[in-house]
């Protein structure tokens, strides 16, 4: 589950001639869209999008957690421990437990994938992940995070991402991106993919393909001395070379017995002196945009859309950095 890049200094930078945010920018920009798909036909937005654009439609009632699974302190009441800014180097009780988790976090994405078909809605899906969960005696992590209403993230087609499982079927043509994050003996594991529900064009497959390439890349560079930057820039290099646009505005981030914390892992371009060392456990989690990479988060205060309603595509992993090299703990 990407952290909020505007939540770091770095959004600083992200200013506009008018001094406004770019996200403020945005707000405006999506309105004057908006109004302009008013006046267009169904017939016509057909003909421009191979795809559906989705709004959100009704969401469920809360799910339950048995008393007798383990779960995060922010479970209840919704609120976040600040664990400050030093990057945690885990010892070896520690990092075992993050390949436990782990693994019970790929264990629930191979439950969920085996349910994503045409019909099929998010909410569904939503209750595959929370009952495999609790099989596996482990808490779904963004259920209450921060007041989240489910268990996963599901965010389809133009949805960049913290997509909230709904009663919206699925349709032949759509991509969904699934972000599964358990709590598992007191460690998280953060993991996500992008799915293809029925017969997807040849761009939308393009684009899913190149997310899994470009987190590939930035996974590739990771090594003990090896500067958290170079992470960002491999990937903004992959995904040029393929034709696509990183989203600047969500990160990966550390992770251990906390959901987020640092360091914070930037997919874009950047140069940054801060170095990876041994033990050291992360998420390295792009999305990447056919259109535009601006986007504007919708009143629920989660769902992230395209401004150009154009589609989005996600891949993440956990990782460790090793003696020699990285190790992938939800592969």
């Amino acid at each position: 589950m990407p952290a909020n890049f505007t939540d770091s200094v770095v959004d600083v930078a992200l200013q506009t001639k008018s001094g406004k945010s770019i996200l403020q920018e945005c707000s405006y920009s999506v309105c004057l869209h908006l109004k302009s798909l008013l006046r267009t036909s169904t017939h016509e937005l057909q003909a421009r999008y191979p795809y559906s654009i989705v709004k959100p439609w009704r969401v469920s009632s809360l799910r339950k957690v048995p008393d007798h699974i383990p779960r995060p302190q922010y479970a209840v009441t919704g609120i976040v421990s600040n664990i400050g800014d030093k990057i945690e180097i885990k010892n070896q009780t520690q990092i075992e437990g993050m390949r436990k988790a782990g693994r019970v976090a790929r264990q629930v994405m191979n439950s969920i994938a085996a349910n994503i078909k045409v019909g099929v809605t998010t909410d569904e899906i939503d209750q595959v992940a929370h009952e495999a969960c609790l099989s596996l005696n482990a808490y779904p992590s963004p259920l209450h995070y921060r007041n989240f209403p489910k268990s996963i993230c599901t965010s389809v087609n133009n949805v960049a991402c913290h997509g909230i499982p709904d009663t919206r079927p699925l349709e032949n043509g759509d991509i969904i991106s699934m972000d599964v994050t358990v709590y598992y003996k007191g460690f998280h594991g953060d993991t996500a993919e992008t799915f293809l529900v029925g017969e997807v064009d040849i761009q939308g497959k393009q684009l899913v393909e190149a997310a899994r390439q470009c987190r590939d890349a930035g996974i590739s560079v990771c090594r003990p001395g090896a500067r958290f930057c170079d992470i960002g820039n491999s990937i903004c290099r992959e995904a040029d070379r393929l034709g696509f646009t990183v989203i600047p505005f969500f990160c990966g981030h550390g992770i251990g017995s906390y959901f987020h914390g640092p360091p914070d892992i930037y997919h874009i371009a950047h140069e940054d002196d801060a170095i990876m060392l041994e033990g050291m456990t992360f998420t390295i989690e792009p999305i990447l945009s056919e259109g535009s990479y601006e986007i504007t988060v919708l009143s629920d205060g989660w769902t992230a859309v395209s401004v150009d309603d154009s589609r989005s595509a996600q891949f993440e992993h956990t990782v460790l950095v090793t003696a020699d090299g990285v190790e992938i703990l939800t592969k």
